[in-house]
């Protein structure tokens, strides 16, 4: 509920109004973003990392299954191609990995036998890839540690389900807070994997 001064939204050189729009819809991406991977699913989406992560050999429908991960071995490269395989056949086709920041920097030093990066770097537009498939980049995935499915692939449109009612709805109040005008904004989203044979995460 950002506010400002009526005298501020009438006298401002910039569109006031516009402006706090754009921060409030900023902020709702990145609490959007951390709940589509970390949401408990109590008035927030449930995020993909919340189900039970089991081993695929032994996965079954309500959770997301994993492949091994452990960079400091030499097939490092071998591993991914694991993970690529993991899914179903019909959802590779529209794969693509997510990873933060600092995983992508790790994987972005992966050499294949002959010596060859396995990443290959966004040019004229495209995305980066990684042994053909995109990469998106989500600061909100954990980092590679004991424990942590740090790298998940797959196919996240038909894997994961957004529903999103009406947007962003903003309420103007100049009246509760005198001489501040408020802007109540609310935004109803809701999330949780829909296809549990889509999405494959990698446990280190």
């Amino acid at each position: 509920m950002p506010a400002a001064t009526q005298a501020l939204l009438e006298d401002s050189y910039a569109d006031i109004d516009e402006w706090l729009a754009e921060e409030v819809e900023t902020a709702f991406s990145q609490q959007e973003s951390s709940a589509f991977i970390t949401g408990d699913g109590v008035n927030k989406p449930k995020g993909v990392l919340e189900y039970p992560i089991v081993t695929e050999s032994t996965h079954t429908w309500g959770k997301i299954g994993s492949v091994d991960g452990d960079f400091t071995q030499a097939n490092a490269g071998d591993q991914l191609i694991d993970l690529i395989h993991a899914p179903k056949s019909q959802f590779r086709s529209n794969g693509r990995f997510v990873m933060n920041r600092r995983t992508a920097a790790a994987v972005r030093k992966l050499k294949d036998g002959d010596g060859r990066y396995i990443w290959s770097p966004s040019a004229s537009g495209e995305t980066a890839t990684i042994l053909g498939y995109p990469v998106t980049e989500i600061e909100n995935m954990p980092d590679i540690g004991d424990g942590e499915p740090a790298i998940a692939f797959g196919d996240f449109r038909r894997g994961y389900l957004i529903t999103d009612r009406q947007g962003a709805r903003v309420l103007r109040d100049p009246f509760s807070l005198k001489p501040y005008v408020l802007f109540y904004t609310t935004k109803r989203v809701g999330g949780g994997v829909q296809n549990f044979d889509a999405i494959k995460v990698m446990l280190f």
